[in-house]
């Protein structure tokens, strides 16, 4: 029987879980807590001390800047299995030491909506809740805010703040160009949507758009229709819970709009956008607040996000590749063909290893991990996932990575996607739709929405 190979990474992180799963350490103090997390800390050959810390996540220590980066963990196992403890160990800031409720955060799923349709349950309870909401004329306002543009003039509020909020909840809205969820809401749209026939690679809705059509109610004094509309983003958001593409910024959403169901005035000292933007956040709970950090940290955001892609990309090391350094080579694909100008603004966000290999993946032409990069629109095939649901979760991490950094240095995203998303879309052409229920081998209807 062979040998089977510690794993000093899983060791440690499964340590780490049981030990602040216990309801005795959110007593402990904080500098014993970190003496606690100093005794688990890894050092493997090439330098790098490793942190399982705060978001449930791993943590690179640069010992150039003394700073601590969120950064995916080695994959390979010759690197796991050879980490040792740390003499002497790098100081642990307190922000950083992990809580109960980093463990009970549901990160869901990082994959795109090409490939995997949305559930056929989710998109008919959707499809009643938005037959209810776009006959909510009477006291209900039009669209306003940064919403206004993409509607028609005579759409209520109400079928924006179910786009707004399905769009919100969505971690990566790249969709497949005929999915169902997309083709309800053609008859309200003004313009096409960005993309093709393909996929359409929809922008990121930033919170303060859903806020605004409930704000601009609440400011006119028409309390019954602003309650309605933080109800409809309860109830979408409750529906988009059964999926995990949704899932958890639909839970903190839920979280944010549901105690005014209850309390009516609970935002009336907030009037103005901002405001109630921030109040709303202010009610996430801390086991929620994993969902939001693209709305109070978009630094952080990137971080995560490339830390997902990382992830996405782990099958790559069954054939020797680091998929930290593959995800480093693929944002600098993204960043050389749509804003090259700002790719040293990324620096600040990644570590010393990181930084390193998108540096020079940037500026050398001939470096191999250029061999990373699309060739017209598709990927090498040393970078082609196993199969359709990884395939997704690539295509789905590298889109929302995109976005992140797009956010991060004021850059619009490209309409038509990111060079390394989008090829990502080959590999799930011929497998694109899911058998419509009690129809074997049928798939949805081909709907165009420009």
């Amino acid at each position: 029987m062979a040998a089977v190979q510690w794993d000093p990474f899983d060791a440690i992180e499964r340590d780490v879980r049981v030990m602040i799963a216990d309801p005795r350490w959110a007593d402990v103090p904080a500098h014993t807590q970190a003496q606690a997390m100093a005794a688990r800390l890894l050092l493997t050959p090439d330098g790098g001390c490793w942190l399982f810390g705060r978001h449930a996540r791993w943590y690179r220590h640069d010992p150039a800047d003394g700073q601590w980066h969120l950064s995916a963990p080695p994959a390979g196992p010759r690197a796991r299995a050879s980490a040792r403890p740390p003499h002497p160990a790098p100081l642990i800031p307190e922000h950083l030491l992990p809580t109960a409720a980093d463990l009970t955060f549901d990160r869901g799923s990082t994959q795109a909506f090409v490939g995997p349709d949305v559930p056929h349950q989710v998109t008919q309870r959707l499809r009643a809740l938005l037959d209810t909401g776009r006959g909510m004329k009477p006291d209900a306002s039009y669209v306003v805010g940064p919403l206004r543009s993409m509607f028609y003039a005579d759409v209520p509020a109400t079928v924006a703040t179910m786009w707004g909020t399905i769009m919100w909840c969505a971690y990566a809205p790249a969709f497949d160009g005929n999915e169902v969820l997309l083709s309800m809401f053609g008859e309200f749209l003004a313009r096409p949507l960005p993309g093709d026939d393909w996929v359409r690679w929809l922008p990121p809705m930033p919170l303060e758009a859903l806020v605004a059509l409930y704000a601009e109610r609440l400011g006119a004094g028409a309390q019954g229709a602003a309650m309605r509309l933080s109800g409809l983003v309860a109830d979408t958001a409750r529906v988009l819970l059964a999926d995990p593409r949704f899932g958890p910024r639909a839970a903190a959403l839920l979280a944010m709009v549901e105690p005014l169901r209850a309390q009516p005035y609970l935002d009336h000292p907030s009037w103005d956008v901002a405001a109630i933007r921030r109040a709303w956040l202010a009610r996430c709970p801390a086991h929620l607040e994993g969902a939001i950090v693209a709305e109070t940290s978009p630094g952080e955001h990137f971080r995560h996000t490339l830390y997902d892609m990382a992830h996405a990309l782990s099958f790559v090391s069954a054939h020797g590749a680091d998929p930290r350094a593959v995800a480093a080579s693929l944002l600098a694909a993204d960043v050389k063909h749509v804003a090259p100008g700002v790719a040293t603004q990324l620096y600040p966000w990644l570590d010393s290893e990181l930084r390193q290999t998108y540096y020079v993946t940037l500026s050398e032409p001939r470096h191999p991990l250029r061999g990373c990069w699309p060739r017209e629109g598709e990927p090498p095939a040393a970078l082609r996932p196993p199969g359709r649901g990884a395939a997704a979760a690539l295509l789905g991490a590298g889109y929302a990575t995109g976005l992140a950094w797009c956010r991060l240095t004021g850059t619009a995203p490209p309409p038509r996607g990111f060079p390394t998303s989008a090829a990502m879309v080959s590999c799930l052409i011929h497998e694109r739709d899911d058998p419509l229920p009690g129809v074997p081998g049928t798939s949805s209807e081909w709907i165009r929405h420009t």
